[in-house]
């Protein structure tokens, strides 16, 4: 008999919530088959199985939070739990007549197939209602995507529908529904990814001193360089240049990347560079990183917070790249935000947050009044790490890289 436990998927691991089980008791099920969704402090990661066998019970019920090394559920893999001397015992006596022979399951449990799909895929498959082992893919490996589960409702609900229009029946008379009192309030489980969110925010917010400076940018020239790059056939985000600038920043200011280890009463500066790309999906909020951002190009920069704000949104992200950030950026300019006080991404020291920019008359170096795109931006930093002025500094001189943004674009500093 196995226990499957749940295990350190990586940095540090200590707890786990349980989400969700993709098996239930009697299950066959085959090794590296996905058991089990964990929420884990930065995603939602599968368990798998770790051989063949029959799942014999489960111990922990779904929404509650373990220690790692904690038993999840038990696994026959001798196949001892196929059938029982007890069932044997009762097994009615065969009528040998000839008969129709209709397949029945066995008593090892339904077997499953190896379904290819994430778990956002599968939630998605699991609130409408579907057995995700019957959608079939359209990618040439075989793995289910939420597009592929939502066409596949879709036909679902066209076949109902079909089949309530041609059964066209008598119907009974029916008294008059009774109107559904309003409903004053309702509750929503708090578990799972928000829950997480809350435990991070909740330990950065009580454990750091906040501060909070704020700055504007004029985002012209760089307005005009992506326009004329475009013209050219070159598209390179507004990311990828803020990603680049933060980069040229921090090694100008490194205090700012870096981590109080108050253990050991020290301030570790790092000589890498991992941005963490604070990223809006319908799950929540996730932080990928860019890995050595300081040895990307502006075009490698755009790709890859490209690939990664895409697989946040889809829910691919790998552990590997939720991990080592050094410096967190949000850019929430897109959705109209004009300014906020950003919470840090504990352990780091800062967090810097991009809002909308807008056309704003300001007064130029001939006392003209002029119309330029302006940016705000919101520093948050650990006040014992760096000081006010410090802030300033590290702001103005990223300000006058994305002023002149040439230099990012020539690598000329």
């Amino acid at each position: 008999m196995l226990e499957v436990k749940l295990h350190d998927i990586g940095e540090g691991m200590t707890e786990g919530e349980i989400v969700h089980y993709l098996v239930k008791k009697g299950d066959m099920v085959k090794a590296d088959q996905p058991l089990v969704e964990v929420q884990t402090d930065k995603m939602v990661a599968e368990l798998p199985s770790p051989a063949e066998g029959i799942v014999t019970d489960i111990v922990v019920t779904p929404g509650e939070t373990v220690k790692v090394g904690t038993t999840l559920m038990y696994i026959d893999s001798a196949g001892d739990a196929a059938v029982k001397p007890s069932q044997m015992e009762k097994e009615p006596q065969i009528d040998h007549k000839p008969m129709r022979q209709t397949p029945q399951p066995t008593q090892a449990g339904r077997v499953f197939k190896r379904v290819l799909a994430t778990p956002h895929t599968r939630r998605i498959a699991r609130e409408r209602g579907i057995d995700i082992e019957q959608v079939p893919s359209s990618d040439a490996s075989g793995r289910v995507s939420e597009a592929d589960v939502i066409a596949y409702a879709s036909g679902e609900q066209a076949s109902q529908t079909h089949k309530t229009e041609t059964a066209v029946t008598v119907e009974t008379l029916r008294a008059p529904e009774t109107p559904e009192i309003e409903k004053k309030q309702e509750t929503i489980p708090f578990r799972g990814m928000r829950r997480q969110i809350a435990r991070n925010m909740t330990k950065s917010l009580y454990t750091i001193p906040h501060v909070t400076h704020f700055d504007d940018i004029d985002m012209t020239r760089l307005s005009d360089l992506r326009t004329s790059l475009k013209t050219d056939g070159i598209h390179i985000s507004v990311p990828a240049f803020l990603a680049k600038a933060l980069v040229y920043a921090l090694k100008e200011f490194p205090i700012f990347n870096a981590e109080l280890d108050e253990k050991n009463e020290q301030i570790v500066l790092y000589h890498h560079y991992n941005i963490g790309v604070a990223t809006d999906t319908e799950h929540g909020l996730v932080v990928p990183v860019v890995k050595d951002a300081h040895l990307k190009s502006l075009t490698q920069l755009h790709a890859e917070i490209r690939r990664l704000t895409d697989q946040a949104t889809t829910n691919q992200l790998s552990r590997e790249d939720m991990q080592d950030s050094t410096f967190t950026m949000s850019n929430v300019g897109p959705l109209g935000s004009t300014g906020a006080t950003p919470i840090i991404n504990y352990p780091e020291t800062a967090l810097i947050a991009f809002h909308k920019t807008k056309k704003t008359p300001v007064v130029d170096e001939n006392d003209e009044i002029v119309i330029r795109q302006i940016m705000t931006l919101s520093l948050s930093f650990d006040h014992r790490v760096a000081d006010g002025a410090t802030a300033v500094r590290f702001t103005n001189y990223f300000a006058t890289l994305l002023e002149n943004p040439y230099k990012l674009m020539l690598e000329m500093i």
